[in-house]
């Protein structure tokens, strides 16, 4: 029974697929052709659509097949090492910035320069008025040249006490000697004494004369270095090459110590601040390469 089945089936499956796939050869049969013609039939046909379709149509028919494929993107990768990178924000500063101020007071007597003007190193950025700074000047230089003019006298004057005082020795140590051998009385001696004692006072007084005249040199020197160094605080200059970030001030304007004449920023070269957060600071060093990017590229 099982075979019979198994014929059955086959047959079915046999009668279904001439009755689908070869329906126009069965109905040539049924219309009373010969089997040797539906076959000639049936390969001419073939041979036909074979020698029809183009290169094209085979092309479309890939494509057609291809497109029901699953689409995929391949790219080419290789392997590298990559380092660890803390990504930072930050803004650009000047590498140097300073604000010229004045150390004196004074009225501006030169024309300002403008924001914006390059200057270079000890460019005159304002000029004071002097008023009577020469004349300090001169008066300091006039003190000086007194107190040098002192030196002769006072070191005669110490010379002179010193030979008195060796003289006023020679004496006191003669008398002492006759005084012992009973040549002299011990008034001689006393009076000697004495005048020894006068003469080291007065080599003293000679010596604290010198010394004064000797600070007032010194001082007289001091007041001269100040006259010249305020004469010199009336021009104010760049301090290193830059650009102006602001006017410097206006002529005719006064100037007391501290006043702004100007502010110098250095672009070339330029300062990168970053803000690193604090989650971030374990993986950073001192001394470790960077790159940066502004944000116009």
């Amino acid at each position: 029974m099982r075979i019979i089945s198994i014929i059955t089936a086959v047959v079915v499956i046999f009668a279904l697929y001439v009755l689908v796939f070869e329906r126009d050869s069965f109905d040539k049969l049924a219309s009373g052709n010969s089997i040797k013609s539906v076959v000639e039939a049936r390969l001419e046909k073939q041979n036909t659509s074979a020698e029809t379709e183009t290169p094209d149509q085979e092309v479309t028919q890939q494509i057609d097949n291809i497109s029901e494929l699953v689409s995929v993107v391949v790219y080419a990768s290789s392997s590298k090492t990559l380092g660890s990178y803390v990504i930072l924000r930050g803004e650009t500063e000047a590498a140097r910035f300073v604000e010229v101020r004045s150390e004196t007071f004074g009225q501006v007597v030169s024309e300002p320069l403008r924001k914006g003007s390059f200057v270079k190193k000890n460019d005159i950025l304002c000029k004071l008025d002097e008023g009577t700074r020469k004349t300090a000047l001169a008066d300091a230089a006039a003190k000086l040249e007194e107190a040098k003019a002192l030196i002769p006298q006072t070191e005669a004057k110490l010379d002179e006490a010193n030979s008195r005082l060796e003289e006023a020795k020679i004496n006191f140590n003669a008398a002492t000697k006759l005084s012992q051998g009973g040549y002299a009385s011990e008034t001689r001696v006393a009076s000697a004494e004495a005048a020894m004692r006068s003469a080291e006072a007065g080599v003293a007084t000679a010596t604290a004369g010198f010394e004064s005249t000797r600070a007032r040199i010194q001082s007289a020197e001091a007041g001269v270095a100040a006259a010249e160094k305020e004469i010199e605080r009336l021009i104010i200059k760049a301090p290193f090459e830059g650009t102006l970030e602001s006017d410097t001030a206006e002529i005719g304007s006064l100037l007391q110590p501290g006043a702004l004449c100007g502010t110098i920023i250095q672009l070339n070269p330029i300062k990168l601040v970053g803000f690193l957060p604090e989650t971030e600071l374990s993986r950073v060093k001192l001394g470790a390469p960077v790159k940066a990017k502004l944000t116009s590229g």
